[in-house]
């Protein structure tokens, strides 16, 4: 995530003769390789699992074409017609179709319960106390923590949390699961995480954490706006409206089905504000 807060997947093939290289039948996932909780060749994503739930209801099968780096599989595999379907992107993707929302969440702040403390927003002392903050490069965090001056002396802990780094072009992974721990086992003051990023880690601690969705109305220091809250989607390419019309239709007829999968998860969720309805930015 970095936005991608992460995360993506499902397919296939449709009448109006798009993807002659699809088998009837196949929905074909855009799916990563090892992006938990999103995705991963084991199936132990929630994503995962959603696109087990519209295979269903659309009456196909699954068949994913995985990849590895999140940088490049859209250009590579979705544009060129070698998977059809991508889980959970931001509303609104420009590179993109995108369906009807499927869930709308923030970002959190996440730690230890102590009496009389509360995380809620980034005017809380504690964020000045804290001795290391995991959050993720390159979102709406570290541009918060610039602002309120704490990004610099995090800068080496930041380092310690790489999970994964590629050979080619230095793709780096930061795992969640890690950075919720992080704060479980006290050696973090605090992480700042996508909500469904961090939601299955958080569940599973228990009473050990608590987690507090972050405000939308955030500013950087020039003034600027720096959104904190995003709704979720399903992309296909931008040509296949006829596919997006059946996606949406699952979305609508499976709804109660997804909710359920998404509160199992302890994914977070906030209501979007109407005035804020057609101004999406981007997680990562």
């Amino acid at each position: 995530m970095y936005f991608l807060q992460r995360s993506l997947m499902g397919v296939w093939l449709i009448a109006a003769g798009i993807g002659s290289a699809q088998a009837e039948g196949a929905l074909r996932i855009c799916a990563a390789e090892s992006e938990l909780p999103y995705s991963d060749k084991d199936g132990r994503g929630f994503e995962n699992r959603l696109a087990d739930i519209l295979a269903r209801e659309m009456h196909r099968t699954v068949e994913n074409i995985w990849w590895q780096d999140p940088r490049y599989f859209v250009r590579d595999q979705l544009d060129r017609g070698l998977c059809d379907v991508v889980m959970g992107v931001d509303q609104g993707d420009p590179r993109m179709l995108t369906s009807d929302p499927y869930y709308r969440s923030g970002y959190v702040f996440i730690y230890r319960p102590a009496k009389g403390l509360k995380v809620t927003d980034w005017d809380s002392p504690y964020l000045r106390q804290a001795k290391q903050i995991a959050f993720m490069p390159d979102s709406p965090p570290e541009t918060m923590l610039k602002k309120i001056g704490r990004y610099n002396d995090q800068f080496n802990y930041l380092q310690s949390l790489v999970g994964f780094k590629a050979r080619r072009n230095q793709y780096v992974r930061y795992d969640p699961e890690k950075m919720v721990n992080e704060v479980v086992s006290g050696n973090a003051g605090l992480a700042i995480l996508w909500g469904p990023q961090a939601g299955r880690y958080v569940k599973a601690a228990g009473n050990k954490l608590e987690m507090h969705v972050i405000p939308n109305s955030q500013k950087r220091e020039d003034g600027q706006p720096v959104p904190f809250h995003y709704s979720t989607s399903i992309g296909v390419r931008k040509e296949d409206q006829g596919l997006m019309t059946e996606i949406n239709r699952a979305l609508k007829n499976r709804e109660r089905e997804i909710q359920a999968l998404l509160k199992k998860e302890g994914v977070p969720q906030v209501m979007e504000k109407p005035e804020s309805s057609n101004k999406q930015g981007k997680k990562h």
